[in-house]
């Protein structure tokens, strides 16, 4: 093979790049790529990240004050995610709601060829919505999609390369753009919020989600996290979006690749090889991270963490507290159901445990009602509730989610913000993979025949 030095999983596996085996990737590594910034890490414990902003005093007041007016209703409101096709505009005034979100399959008013007006008044409705609460205190909603490697859920938006792909072009620069590129698409449909990038460092080829991870070398999976944190949240303007770190930690370590499964790995495996593209999105200020549905059986010291949404030592411990993380972490899709004794609707575990924002897509109401109860009889404490909702409030902030409807920012509404297919062409050419050449086929030879097969051969 070619192409493949600190190697993407796309050159671990024929199977997985075959349609992108044409021409061969560069052997050497964009200038961005120094040997310094591929250097492994031998950190024996959870690092302190020190972000690109600083503390601002001014901000923490600030936050300080609007949480202190809040009521408990609202703060569970801010925690609490709920998926579009299951609450309208009016229940997120009701029941001051945070965030919601579309997952796969799901657009305005069900229609997958909405158009970017559709997706934008939507937007609108919503954070009118979270405008008009019966408090004093006013928090605007945001939502959060699935953006993983262009606006994928818009119908016309561009695509690009998956991760997978991605890994191969060793070009952080390149990663940037495709972030910033992704952003303003998201942007121009009036949401706020992208989850991504998945920072997975997959050692099986046989996970299913191979594909989502840029590589098994934990370097440039950090050079990639900050490239594309930073082109995704920018300075926060018009066209940038809330970025997410997923999936906290450990998705790619499973064993035999099993999805949703134990990584069985060592401390300082999980630290300098799975934790290495987080380091790389503290470093650039990503203000959210999901934690994963795997969990974590470190045989070595022989501590067993089990599921990632209910692991306090690390969420809390190893992230917030080591790591100086100071945004929120949202759950996966009812991920909270996977912890024991936890329903989709009811987990006080993950609450305590660090989760800030839970992604509840249905069974929201009856979240709301259950994590009442629970801090009314003393099961989360009021201090996890403040801390939560003070991580959100925060992120909402910095993001200038305040003060703005979706509609007033700049580009907002322009489908021609959807298509960057210059980009995208750029991403296909750099990513692509040259597993064998025969006879030294390549590069094409002045005045040589060659026959070109397949249904797009013309």
């Amino acid at each position: 093979m070619i192409g493949c030095r600190y190697a993407s999983l796309a050159c671990a596996s024929m199977l997985m790049v075959v349609a992108s085996s044409v021409v061969a990737a560069a052997d050497a590594a964009s200038p961005g790529m120094t040997k310094q910034a591929l250097a492994p890490t031998h950190y024996t414990d959870w690092p302190r990240i020190h972000p690109r902003t600083k503390a601002d005093p001014q901000l923490d007041a600030r936050v300080h004050d609007i949480v202190a007016q809040m009521s408990l209703a609202q703060k569970i409101g801010q925690m609490t995610q709920a998926e579009i096709k299951s609450i309208t505009p009016d229940q997120v005034r009701q029941f001051y709601i945070g965030s919601v979100l579309n997952g796969g399959g799901s657009w305005p008013q069900g229609n997958k060829h909405a158009s970017v007006a559709d997706w934008l008044a939507l937007a609108d409705r919503y954070y009118d919505a979270s405008m008009a609460v019966d408090s004093p205190v006013k928090v605007p909603v945001i939502w959060g999609t699935d953006a993983v490697h262009g606006d994928s859920n818009v119908f016309g938006a561009t695509l690009f390369p998956h991760n997978i792909g991605l890994g191969a072009a060793h070009d952080p620069d390149l990663i940037r753009q495709i972030g910033a590129a992704t952003a303003r698409a998201v942007r121009a449909t009036g949401v706020d919020w992208a989850f991504a990038p998945t920072l997975a460092v997959a050692q099986n080829v046989r996970w299913g989600r191979s594909y989502e991870s840029f590589s098994n070398y934990g370097p440039l999976v950090r050079a990639y996290a900050r490239a594309y944190v930073t082109g995704l949240q920018g300075n926060f303007g018009d066209a940038n979006v809330l970025a997410t770190a997923k999936h906290f930690i450990g998705d790619g370590a499973t064993a035999n690749g099993t999805d949703q499964g134990v990584a069985k790995v060592s401390r300082r495996d999980m630290i300098n090889v799975h934790g290495a593209g987080y380091v790389g999105a503290l470093e650039a200020g990503v203000l959210s991270v999901m934690a994963s549905y795997n969990s974590w059986d470190d045989a070595v010291d022989g501590i067993n963490y089990g599921k990632m949404s209910g692991a306090h030592a690390l969420l809390t411990g190893a992230l917030k507290e080591k790591m100086g993380f100071p945004g929120f972490i949202v759950s996966d899709w009812n991920a909270i159901g996977q912890l024991p004794g936890c329903s989709n609707a009811s987990c006080p575990q993950a609450i305590n445990a660090g989760i800030d924002m839970v992604m509840v897509p249905d069974d929201w109401q009856a979240f709301i009602a259950n994590t009442t109860r629970q801090v009314k009889d003393g099961e989360i404490p009021m201090t996890r509730i403040d801390d939560a909702v003070s991580r959100i409030v925060r992120a909402k902030l910095v993001m200038g989610a305040f003060g703005k409807r979706p509609s007033q920012r700049a580009g907002a509404g322009d489908a021609n913000l959807l298509q960057d297919r210059a980009l995208a062409r750029r991403a296909v050419r750099e990513s692509l993979v040259l597993l064998k050449n025969n006879h030294d086929v390549l590069p094409l030879k002045r005045g040589s025949r060659v026959l070109v097969v397949g249904k797009s051969a013309d």
